[in-house]
Parts: structure tokens; C-alpha cells; sequence
């Protein structure tokens, strides 16, 4: 017992709590901050700026573009895109049209997800490309949920298009969004969608309660 107490604490003698310190410290220096640290500094360095405003918003969303082309870390690439998702200038545009190709499926899924909280016709154009595109399901899947969204009728036929995707996965959203964009409700057959789609200004029947009944059984 004496031993073992003896030996605990010669191999504790030298420790302290301050070379723990330095030594992150030196860590840092010699291999940066982590991921988890440099998403930390991004949050508070974009809230400093915008409380200032001006030219600093500029300068920012330049060094974003500069950040974003030299992070490997896809996590802290989705926070360097969600922080250019609230500005407006040319720099933050770039970052949330260039990540919508970015390697890593992560940040285009949070491409997407940014393009359907800007709006506007670049982002049906921008999101029906992606869909079109990607060779990842889940990031066609969510461009077409995107596009749901932003309840634009532009929408329309590259959500018609998707109905006739051999993936029933992809049908299936593509009904989910034709429902939010045209405010129909035709049930989840795909084929009565498709027979919507070929001719949307059609008076459409009314959904009756047989029809209700004939889904549910």
C-alpha cells in the first residue's frame, strides 16, 4: 500500500494545471485552433460586425470567401455558410451559390436549406439545378423539399419532372412539395399528380369522401 501510494505520487509530483495550459497553448500554435474554436471565433467575430456595419461587412464576407476555399473541415465550412447566409453582398452570394457544389453532401444539404431562407427565383433555378445534378439521394431529396418551401409556382415543372423519377423515395417528396407549391390536395397517388402536372390550370375535381375512403382501405 505504501508502495502504491509512493508511486501515485511521484507521478503526479510534476503535475500542474498551468503547463496543461501552456501546453494548449503551444498545441494551438503549432497546429491551430480546432474546429470546434474556430466556429466559436467565427460567431462572435460576424456578430461584432454586424453591430458595426459599414465597410467592415465587406471586409468580412471577403474573408469569409478566403476562409471558406481553405477550411478542409466540412462542419466549420456549414458555419462559414450559414454566416454568409445573413449578408447580402457579393462576397456572401458567391459562398451560398459555390457551396450548393462543394464536395462534402453536408454543406450542399445546408446550401440548400440557406436557398430556401434567401427565396426568390434564383433559388427555385438554383435548387432545381441541384436536384437535377447531385448524385447523393438525400441532397436531391432535400432540394425538392426546398423547393416545396418556397411555395413559388416556378417550381412546378421540375417538380413534375421528379414524379417520374424511378426512385419512389423521390416521388413521394416530389408530391410532398407539388402539394405546398399548388395548394392541391389529390392524396398521395403519384399518378393522379402526374395527371395534374400535364395540365395544372385544369379545373380540378373535388376530393370526394368515396375517394377518402378508397386511400385509407
Amino acid at each position: 500500500m505504501i508502495a502504491l501510494a509512493s508511486f501515485w505520487l511521484s507521478g503526479c509530483a510534476g503535475w500542474a494545471p498551468w503547463k496543461d495550459t501552456a501546453q494548449i497553448a503551444q498545441n494551438q500554435e503549432k497546429y491551430g485552433l480546432t474546429a470546434d474554436q474556430r466556429i466559436k471565433l467565427l460567431k462572435e467575430q460576424a456578430k461584432a460586425c454586424k453591430a458595426e456595419g459599414g465597410e467592415r461587412q465587406g471586409v468580412f464576407t471577403q474573408d469569409l470567401i478566403r476562409k471558406m476555399l481553405a477550411e478542409h473541415d466540412p462542419r466549420v465550412r456549414c458555419a462559414l455558410l450559414e454566416t454568409a447566409a445573413d449578408f447580402n453582398d457579393s462576397a456572401a452570394l458567391a459562398i451560398c451559390r459555390g457551396s450548393l457544389d462543394d464536395p462534402d453532401q453536408r454543406v450542399r444539404l445546408e446550401a440548400c436549406r440557406v436557398w430556401r431562407k434567401r427565396g426568390g427565383e434564383e433559388a427555385v433555378t438554383l435548387l432545381a439545378a441541384r436536384y437535377q445534378a447531385d448524385t447523393e439521394l438525400d441532397v436531391r431529396l432535400e432540394s425538392l423539399r426546398m423547393l416545396g418551401e418556397l411555395k413559388d409556382k416556378s417550381a412546378i415543372p421540375i417538380l413534375a419532372k421528379a414524379l417520374e423519377d424511378s426512385d419512389p423515395a423521390v416521388q413521394y417528396r416530389a408530391v410532398g412539395s407539388l402539394k405546398k407549391v399548388s395548394g392541391q390536395n389529390l392524396g398521395d397517388d403519384v399518378n393522379k399528380w402526374r395527371e395534374w402536372a400535364a395540365d395544372p390550370n385544369a379545373k380540378t375535381p373535388a376530393w370526394s369522401i368515396a375517394e377518402t375512403f378508397r386511400q385509407m382501405f
